[in-house]
Order: structure tokens, then C-alpha cells, then sequence
């Protein structure tokens, strides 16, 4: 190193002498040293009394199947979604529990993805490969992360099929490799389209390869996932052992008869405070969906008390609520907690790591952003009508939490959850407006473009 850089540039010698001296002389640290050794952080930072209030009764609570499993795959936004709609099938046929196949849309993700990657890699063959926007489509083209509005594309075109007509594979719930060689399969179509439009090639030749190209995708999912049913007979009974359901359906009739769901009732809703972009004011991201016809994802972005208005206003009237948040943030994973309060990293460290940046200030400095989706199943209020604690449904088995259930509080809400799904009747005039207003169109690698995995 130079020797003409001043010292207070450096990590001198004095430097960590002085850092060790204060170190050793805060007796708060030396003991948050020594339970640390033994420890997990969040451990030793976790509040006995605050995790203790983390209640299991509500006042509005609904109640759901046996909790779901993702397993090891990114598709908690599927398995949220499913959850919303497979409630509406237990509840109008009297299920005690039922679940809806996950891999069903996980094989059309996928397909349709594979097709929205290929006509975003010829769209933008004209920018150099180091261009920002062509390494973004290169980075992660098959991944299992995914939002609602992706979700709601998938059903309209594919409908949805129960569990046992599609059921689980290895590769649907352990989804690491097949995504590899899906990823480097696409790879390799995204060098020869961008080699086809160099040389010249026109539209007819682009879309000659793409169908070779899509029928090894699809090929490739068969092998990984078995081949999605087109029709598939049904036999239900509830709990007192009546026969509720029988028949030959297709999905598209299935999710028309049973879930019996108008999805484009259902509207996303944003909490991002950040200084470039305006409340009531819709957004959109540039290349992120799966389905080429349904023209991507939109959103409002409000406040987040009304997201937080909306959600109790379904749960109220009913119904469950699909939300994304940032869920590792301060989560006591066996106690089922999702409280600032019971986590105290801040008092562990003697640092304002919880409160040192607010929501927007987290977002702008790529410290949180949605990273994965789960179910509101009910509400707690307080006596003036607010809202004070949330019961979570989530997709990660019922070992783990409150039988598979997760308590959130109100702050925790406010701080990390990023989106909530409810229909937009719960919406003000004003709200409503202000969604169907034409999009902002945000940058692919906004945080607002995040998947839930």
C-alpha cells in the first residue's frame, strides 16, 4: 500500500488496539460474546416474554386443511395461492382437508416461462450481451420464484387439477437440478436466437426454432414432472363421509365448478415508501411474467395501513388473504414469531440494526424486499378497532411454528410485509381508480420486481 495514504484511511495498528480496548471494556458485549459462542444469534437476542404473546386465538380466525409442504422448492407463491383456493373447495363441499396439485402449475410455469424468456431474449438481441438488461434475462431464467398476478395467468389459461391427478414428484418438490438444466438449456436457445438475428434470421425462422426449442422444454418437464392431466375423474366425500363430488372434469371446468372464483376480481397491492414511486399510482415491471398474453404484473401502491384495512376487511368477510413479505426478517422460525420485539438483535449488539433504516430507506439500499408468499388466516384487534396481530398460513410442513402456523405482528407487519392480494371491492373509489390507471413501468431489477420463492 502506498505510504502516502493517510492513516485514517487505513486499518492501522492503533486503529484496532483502540476498537479492542472499547471492546474489551463494554461488559454488555463480553457477555453477548460468550452466549453467542454457544449459540444462533437470533437465540440469543430472542425475547422469552415478548414470543410468549404470541397468541393462537383471534378474533377472526379461519381454519384451514393440514398444512401444506413446499418442501425444497421455491414455490411458496404457488402454494399460497392454492391455499386461498383450495379453502373455497373445503368450505363448499365440507372437506375436512384437501389440497390442489402443486406441480400442475409448477409444469406450466415453467413451460410458459421458457416461452416469455425466448421472446424477451429475441426482443432484445440488438443490445450487447454486457448490456444491463440482457444479463438481468440471462441470470435467472427458470427459477421457481413468482408473484400473484403470475400465478392468476396460469389458472385462467390452465385451470387447476386436485392433488391426486397430479401428484408430487422428486423433482417437483426438490426442484435444484431440474431448474439447472433448464437454466443451461435456455442458455444455449438465448445464443443461437441471438446468433439467428444476427445473421439476418426473420420472424418465420425465429419462430421455427422456438418450436423445436419449446417441445425440448416440454420434453424436459414430462421427464422431471409427468405430463399435466387434460381430463381426470373426481370422487370427494366430507366429513361425514358423503359423497359431495364425483365426476369426469377438465381443470379448466374443475376450478369453474369448485373454486368458483372470479381472479380478475383479485388485485395486488403494494406497500413500497420510497421517493420514486407515488402512492396511488399503478406500476408494472418490465419483463417479469410468465404467461406471453397476459401482459405481465400490475399494482397499486397505497399505504400500508390500507393494505393492512383491506386484509382484515376480507379475513372478516371470510375469506383468506395472499401476501409477500420479507420473511426472514427477525423470524423466530421454531417459535412460529414473526416480532421485532421478540428478536432483540439492536440489544444483542448494542447497535440500531432493526431500527437503523426505515422501510424505504431498506428498499433503496437493497436491505429487504419481498421474499416470500404465505396466507392470512386471521386477525386480532384491539379495542379501538385496529389491528394488532396476524395468523400466518405458511408452506413449510407443520413441524416447524405453531403446527405450521406463524403469528406476525402488527409492527411486523408495517415493516416487512410488501404486498397483499384481496378483492378490489375492499378498495376505495379512489384505490380502485388509481389501479386500473395505465402502469408506471419500473425497471426489471426494481425491488418491487422481486419473486416470492
Amino acid at each position: 500500500m502506498p505510504d502516502d495514504i493517510p492513516a485514517s484511511r487505513r486499518i492501522t495498528p492503533d486503529r484496532v488496539k483502540r476498537a479492542s480496548e472499547r471492546f474489551a471494556a463494554d461488559r454488555a458485549a463480553v457477555l453477548a460474546q460468550h452466549a453467542v459462542s454457544a449459540t444462533d444469534i437470533r437465540t440469543a437476542a430472542r425475547v422469552p416474554g415478548a414470543a410468549a404473546l404470541a397468541t393462537t386465538t383471534f378474533d377472526v380466525q379461519l381454519e384451514q386443511g393440514a398444512v401444506t409442504n413446499q418442501e425444497r422448492s421455491g414455490r411458496c407463491w404457488m402454494f399460497a395461492s392454492l391455499n386461498t383456493m383450495r379453502y373455497r373447495v373445503m368450505k363448499k363441499l365440507g372437506l375436512k382437508t384437501f389440497e390442489l396439485s402443486q406441480a400442475y402449475p409448477l409444469f406450466w410455469d415453467k413451460y410458459e416461462r421458457a416461452n416469455l424468456f425466448m421472446e424477451n431474449v429475441i426482443a432484445t438481441a440488438g443490445k450487447k450481451l454486457t448490456s444491463r438488461k440482457v444479463s438481468f434475462l440471462l441470470a435467472d431464467p427458470m427459477g421457481d420464484g413468482g408473484q400473484w398476478d403470475m400465478f392468476r395467468a396460469l389458472v385462467k389459461k390452465y385451470g387447476v387439477v386436485p392433488k391426486e391427478a397430479m401428484p408430487e414428484t422428486f423433482s417437483s418438490s426438490h426442484t435444484a437440478h431440474m431448474d439447472a438444466y433448464l437454466t443451461r438449456y435456455l442458455r444455449a436457445c438465448a445464443r443461437d436466437l441471438r446468433e439467428a438475428v444476427a445473421d439476418g434470421a426473420k420472424r418465420p425462422r425465429l419462430d421455427t426454432m422456438k418450436e423445436r426449442m419449446l417441445t425440448d422444454v416440454y420434453r424436459m418437464l414430462a421427464i422431471c414432472l409427468g405430463e399435466p392431466p387434460q381430463r381426470f375423474d373426481v370422487r370427494l366425500r366430507n366429513e361425514k363421509n358423503e359423497l359431495v363430488a364425483s365426476g369426469s372434469y377438465t381443470p379448466q371446468g374443475f376450478f369453474s365448478e369448485f373454486v368458483d372464483m372470479n381472479l380478475d376480481d383479485y388485485v395486488s397491492l403494494i406497500n413500497a415508501p420510497t421517493s420514486d414511486k407515488p402512492y396511488l399510482r399503478s406500476y408494472t415491471v418490465e419483463f417479469l411474467g410468465n404467461v406471453v398474453e397476459a401482459g405481465g404484473v400490475r399494482y397499486v401502491n397505497l399505504p400500508v395501513e390500507s393494505l393492512k384495512r383491506a386484509a382484515a376487511a376480507q379475513l372478516k368477510d371470510g375469506l383468506p388473504v395472499w401476501f409477500g413479505c420479507d420473511v426472514d426478517q427477525y423470524f423466530l422460525h421454531d417459535d412460529g414469531v414473526l416480532d421485532q420485539a421478540a428478536c432483540d438483535v439492536d440489544g444483542l449488539f448494542g447497535l440500531p440494526l432493526a431500527h437503523g433504516m426505515d422501510k424505504a430507506a431498506r428498499l433503496d439500499f437493497g436491505e429487504s424486499l419481498m421474499t416470500h408468499a404465505m396466507v392470512f388466516q386471521g386477525v386480532n384487534f384491539d379495542g379501538k378497532g385496529r389491528t394488532t396481530r396476524w395468523r400466518v398460513e405458511n408452506s413449510w410442513g407443520d413441524d416447524r411454528g405453531k403446527k405450521g402456523y406463524d403469528i406476525m405482528s402488527d409492527a411486523w407487519f408495517s415493516d416487512y410485509v410488501y404486498q397483499v392480494v384481496v378483492d378490489k371491492k375492499y378498495l376505495t373509489d379512489e384505490e380502485r381508480a388509481a389501479y386500473e390507471a395505465k402502469p408506471v413501468v419500473l425497471a426489471p431489477w426494481d425491488p418491487m420486481g422481486s419473486l416470492a420463492r
